[in-house]
């Protein structure tokens, strides 16, 4: 099997032509075979269609969807997220570490090549043969310096195999940090929209609260003169605090999740601007897809996909330890007992070697090994697959969600409606003195909750449509990618010669 190209990480110097021309020679003669088993995509069963998939989808899965929002102030916070948003710097310093190790490891495919340099003097004490003699030198000097190369033969692919594995975990660590984005963006957008649907509860909690106080004012003024009730200025008292007691409730909740979005900017707790009502914001357009296309769109089937192709060639690695590990070392230098005379010709010294290292008795050893990795390239399989089937779910359940709450949003206005009509004939029969007041609090009591529940509607309508984009992934990353602050590893598919330091 024709080892997998390994991965260009960086810009290098280039090279002497001559250390490159060799390189490639070595890098050619040990692109042998591994013992990795041949990876192929496994088989999963795709549903042909989504369960709840709209008729009306528009092909928006690989553009800036959140700016369909029509809000220049959900688009700025947005911005802002993918250039300061920790969690996605963590994500590329963990790409940036992940390239680390591939470069790391591959490296034990070329020779290695070092240097060394030493000087020593001794003197040895004036007695035995030292004293018989005269003129005994009992100072010695002793200089050397050399140029050193090892080299692993990797004839059964050990390295490549273990190459082929950190470039795998290298890639399932950028298919996560582009997870980071896809949440990054779908949180920013809900937590926004889910702000504002808390502002207009606060607005009609407000409104409702001035309106019951002048109520409650009016029918006091009524009691005085002997024109009500004091049972009907206790109603309306009580309906003035029942509004006023929502108030706190929602503010509380406003400050949260101010916070929250403030940690998703990369900022301390503090007040968010704020664009369009939630009534003015347009939803985005349903993107078309097949579910076989999540196989290519989601980052954590990807990532996934990468863990098992990781898993898969850390078998070849297992299975080269039962075949003998051949070591070549060499050396050349000059060796002097005097440094003025180190590096004349008569001073050269050489050496070369080769090692065989390989096992007889492990006493389970190297099976275990074998054994162990087997048993994890299995694990990741149940894991891709399961991703798979969670991932067909996930967009199955985003796109029923949006389809229900729309049917719910729009009978939630009807019902609003409705009950905003009961409240002004039940006020409009109570001053007439053909209905008591009880009739008007029943009415007043019925609306307001309703008129919450309806912006709480509107804000579930439009997050679920961001739920949606999250859901079925595609190429808007790329776009958010690009307002990335810190730029995103380079990663890029192109084999060749590894750095040289």
């Amino acid at each position: 099997m024709p080892r997998p190209d390994l991965i260009r990480v960086r810009s290098h110097a280039p090279a002497a032509k001559g250390v490159g021309i060799a390189m490639l020679a070595l890098s050619l003669l040990l692109n042998g075979c591994t013992l990795s088993p041949d990876y192929q995509r496994p088989d999963v069963e795709t549903p042909s269609a989504y369960r709840y998939e709209p008729k009306a989808a528009a092909a928006t899965a690989n553009t800036a969807w959140w700016q369909q929002f029509g809000d220049p102030v959900l688009d700025e916070l947005i911005e802002t997220a993918l250039a300061n948003n920790y969690n996605v710097q963590i994500a590329a310093a963990n790409v940036e570490q992940a390239i680390g190790i591939v470069t790391r490891t591959r490296s034990a495919l070329y020779p290695q090549f070092g240097y060394g340099a030493s000087g020593e003097k001794l003197r040895t004490p004036d007695t035995g043969l030292a004293a018989a003699i005269p003129n005994f030198p009992n100072t010695q000097e002793t200089y050397q310096a050399l140029l050193s190369a090892s080299w692993e033969l990797d004839l059964w692919g050990r390295i490549r195999s273990l190459s082929e594995a950190t470039q795998a975990n290298m890639l399932a660590t950028e298919e996560a940090r582009r997870g980071v984005i896809l949440t990054l963006v779908s949180s920013v957008a809900s937590s926004y929209i889910t702000l504002r649907g808390l502002d207009e509860q606060l607005a009609i909690s407000q409104r409702t609260l001035a309106t019951y106080g002048e109520s409650a004012r009016l029918y006091e003024l009524q009691f005085k003169y002997g024109q009500t009730s004091l049972m009907t200025v206790a109603q309306t008292q009580s309906q003035y605090e029942i509004a006023a007691a929502q108030i706190p409730l929602i503010e509380s909740q406003i400050a949260q999740v101010e916070n929250a979005l403030s940690v998703l900017l990369g900022r301390n707790p503090g007040p968010i601007p704020r664009g369009k009502p939630i009534a003015q914001l347009t939803a985005p357009a349903v993107p078309a897809g097949l579910p076989s296309e999540l196989l290519e769109r989601r980052p954590d089937l990807l990532q996934a996909e990468q863990q098992l192709i990781a898993a898969n060639a850390q078998i070849g690695a297992a299975k080269a330890q039962y075949f003998p590990t051949i070591s070549l070392t060499g050396a050349y230098g000059s060796a002097s007992s005097s440094l003025s005379d180190l590096f004349k010709g008569s001073t050269r010294t050489w050496n070369y070697a080769g090692q065989v290292v390989g096992p007889i008795f492990t006493f389970g050893a190297v099976s275990g090994q074998v054994a162990q990795a087997e048993a994890a390239q299995q694990a990741a399989l149940a894991s891709y697959k399961l991703a798979v089937q969670s991932a067909f779910a996930d967009v199955d359940n985003a796109l029923v969600t949006n389809l229900k709450v729309g049917e719910q949003l729009a009978a939630q206005r009807r019902l609003v409606a409705a009950l905003s009509d009961y409240e002004r004939l039940a006020n409009l029969q109570y001053d007439g003195g053909y209905v008591p007041y009880s009739t008007v609090l029943q009415a007043q009591q019925t609306l307001f909750p309703a008129e919450l529940t309806l912006a709480a509607l509107r804000a579930s309508a439009l997050s679920s449509a961001a739920n949606i984009y999250k859901a079925m992934g595609g190429g808007w990353i790329d776009e958010a990618d690009k307002l990335v602050g810190t730029p995103a590893p380079a990663v890029e598919d192109a084999g060749g010669m590894p750095p040289l330091f």
